[in-house]
């Protein structure tokens, strides 16, 4: 059973992590909007555009310079995965991320910052 649970998984969330990958370069790259692009509709209804900017100014991400995703969740369509972004001084900013599947692709649904 668990090996099921775990292919279904695998599956399921095939597409994230390049979507994160895909996230994350387009703030790098200064390009905020583009990453903005990747929320869902529903997103942008309730962050708008400056609030997702200023969200993102005080995660102070430039100090970041590697990732490392946890193990994903499957719950109710959704798969939610914690993702920590680790500094060159060991610092880790933990940021639980909800995707969703829009026709084929996946989307940010949420994005909140946990207390490390």
């Amino acid at each position: 059973y668990w090996t099921i649970s775990a292919v279904k998984l695998v599956i399921s969330a095939r597409g994230i992590n390049p979507l994160l990958k895909q996230f994350f370069n387009q703030i790098a790259s200064g390009r905020v909007d583009a990453a903005y692009l990747l929320t869902t509709k529903s997103y942008r209804q309730h962050v708008n555009r400056q609030q997702f900017i200023r969200f993102l100014a005080g995660l102070q991400l430039n100090k970041y310079r590697n990732l490392k995703s946890g193990r994903p969740r499957i719950q109710e369509g959704q798969i939610m995965l914690t993702v920590k972004l680790k500094s060159d001084g060991k610092e880790e900013l933990p940021l639980d991320f909800i995707f969703v599947k829009i026709e084929d692709n996946w989307r940010v649904e949420r994005i909140n910052r946990l207390d490390s």
